[in-house]
């Protein structure tokens, strides 16, 4: 259970952080089997857009939902989405997940959409 508390307690401070911005956030969970994108308003009560690997209009054409290119799907899905509600400009928040892996492609592919973070 460390590992989790030790993770939850890097998600607090980050969010924490991003509070006292007062930025739009791009908030990111990722599961063993899936993954998950929201992003939310400034004062964190409303999700403006929201991406994951469960959406069939998201996993369409992908060979499975635990690998890079679903983490790219989502990445590109949720910028898109967060383009057409007229936000550009977003604060990361990892959740205290290691920036590697699924969740650094996640935000490379957001970048590559047009999301500046």
């Amino acid at each position: 259970m460390e590992k989790k508390t030790a993770r939850l307690r890097r998600a607090k401070s980050t969010r924490a952080h991003i509070r006292e911005l007062a930025v739009v956030r791009l908030s990111v969970h990722r599961s063993n089997q899936h993954l998950y994108a929201q992003v939310f308003a400034a004062d964190g009560g409303r999700v403006i857009a929201a991406a994951s690997t469960l959406q069939e209009a998201v996993s369409a054409g992908l060979k499975g939902s635990k690998n890079l290119a679903a983490a790219a799907a989502v990445g590109k899905a949720v910028a898109e989405r967060a383009l057409a509600a007229g936000v550009e400009k977003v604060a990361f928040d990892r959740s205290g997940f290691r920036y590697h892996g699924r969740i650094k492609a996640l935000a490379d592919a957001a970048r590559e959409a047009g999301l500046k973070f």
